[in-house]
């Protein structure tokens, strides 16, 4: 998932060590963070999670709520938080689906992700409510456990396991945002390469960007990063309107493709799709940072136009992409452009830095929920907390970088991702939580209700279960 961080907020068990910055205070202002920006917590500023002044205000994976977003800034937010290898993947993913039944089904699977985006927000206003001295609404994984402490009496118990189940499910799917990110750099960039007679084998392309990869996640404060986002979503918007232009370019018939692929692949179609729409994290945060709040989920509010929008790139990208290249078609659409041709290898290059430069950020998600947990269990890093940090921040790329070295198939590791993590989300975590408040409220719910979500709960298990044994067998 691509991800914004909200800074606002400092884990309770490592606030003052990394306020000081270690012992000496000489380090570089790129690498320090003070006070406002040591991390970001899922916890409710330290308080116990009944109450209290809990409540949050996007924490964990938002944005700097003290610079108000507008309508326009909060919309391409949303764009960027789900626009990246999973977009450029629509094609193979569309090849599994069918030429017919691809664009139907992602776009039922985006109004069935944009209504769980709903129904998330709704039930974190819900339990805002009754925490008197909240101001914001807590985040994801806040949103949680509120909501099973609050629900009936039997999942009170369960309220701190799901909201860890909560942070566990983002930082994989973080984590393995990046180890995609390696081989979707690798293979756009060793296509170059080949062309110009330099034959390398892929492992030794993601040895040679692991560096490069490395130096902006060591960036501890978030403000240095932000000319990273800024030059990465140039880069993919670019590389989205070049794509588009190769594949509009003498498309074959229909009739070349198929309109249903099969039942077995179908699975990997939707561990793609849902992959690609991985952007419920950033939901609560973004309404957080708004100027004007009660803009974000109306009718024609910011996440409903947004995500259109994004479903709509999906939907086109990905029919271009199978339609112009059909059987052929590569877990990267990028893969496909001529590879003698100089604006396609411009094209590869930009997207390839737009996502190196995007690793530091979805980066930066994942550590800001594990680092306080490392901070308290290592004695160490009370009198050297940068040090603990920056080798915590090393170990990590480098574990991504070995899981990418070890799994090369980048569409199968896309589906996985998408099947186990991503799917449990955006699918499984906001109707359950509807069902919790509704029996906690007067233990009654409307039929309706209880079929809607356990349609998406069905849909979920189907995802999850075949999508999850088809991406290991491709793997």
């Amino acid at each position: 998932m691509p991800g914004l961080i909200d800074p606002s907020k400092k884990p309770p068990s490592s606030s003052e060590p990394l306020g000081k910055n270690g012992t000496n205070g000489q380090s570089n202002p790129a690498f320090e963070m003070n006070d406002s920006e040591v991390g970001v917590t899922n916890g409710k500023d330290g308080k116990d999670s009944d109450g209290g002044g809990g409540g949050g205000g996007g924490g964990g994976h938002g944005i700097d709520s003290d610079h108000p977003t507008s309508y326009l800034e909060t919309t391409m937010h949303i764009f960027k938080g789900n626009v990246g290898p999973g977009l450029y993947a629509m094609g193979q993913a569309f090849f599994n689906g069918g030429i017919v039944a691809a664009p139907i089904l992602t776009v039922l699977l985006g109004i069935t992700c944009i209504h769980s985006q709903h129904l998330l927000l709704n039930c974190a206003a819900k339990v805002k409510a009754k925490l008197p001295n909240a101001k914001q609404l807590p985040d994801f994984a806040e949103t949680v456990e509120l909501c099973f402490e609050h629900g009936p009496q039997r999942t009170r118990r369960l309220a701190k396991y799901m909201k860890m189940a909560v942070n566990v499910f983002i930082c994989i799917t973080q984590l393995g945002f990046c180890t995609v990110y390696f081989g979707f750099i690798s293979n756009n960039l060793k296509q170059i390469y080949d062309y110009y007679g330099v034959v390398l084998d892929i492992r030794v392309h993601m040895a040679i960007i692991f560096v490069p990869i490395l130096l902006p996640t060591l960036i501890r404060n978030l403000k240095y990063l932000a000319w990273c986002m800024t030059l990465a979503n140039i880069c993919m918007m670019l590389g989205i309107c070049i794509t588009a232009s190769y594949a509009v370019r003498d498309l074959p018939s229909l009739s070349e493709r198929e309109y249903f692929s099969s039942w077995r692949q179908l699975p990997l179609y939707f561990g793609t799709a849902i992959f690609a729409f991985e952007g419920i994290a950033l939901v609560l945060p973004l309404h957080n940072a708004m100027r004007k709040p009660s803009d974000f989920g109306r009718p024609l509010g910011v996440l409903n136009v947004g995500m259109a929008i994004v479903t709509v790139i999906f939907t086109v990208l990905g029919f271009l992409g199978y339609l112009k290249w059909g059987d052929n078609v590569k877990s990267s659409l990028t893969l496909n452009l001529p590879p003698g041709d100089i604006l396609a290898q411009s094209v590869k290059v930009m997207v390839s830095l737009g996502i190196l430069l995007g690793y530091a950020l979805q980066f930066f998600v994942a550590i800001q929920i594990m680092l306080p947990s490392v901070h308290a269990k290592i004695g160490y890093s009370k009198t050297h907390p940068v040090r603990v940090e920056l080798v915590f921040r090393l170990v990590m790329v480098l574990v991504t970088f070995i899981v990418a070295e070890s799994i090369l198939n980048v569409g199968a590791l896309i589906s996985l991702i998408g099947a186990l993590c991503s799917t449990a989300l955006a699918l499984v975590f906001p109707p359950v939580l509807e069902i919790i408040l509704g029996l906690a409220q007067d233990g009654k719910i409307c039929w309706m209700v209880w079929l809607k979500n356990s349609l998406i709960l069905v849909l979920a298990i189907f995802i999850f279960l075949t999508g999850t044994f088809e991406s290991l067998k491709e793997l």
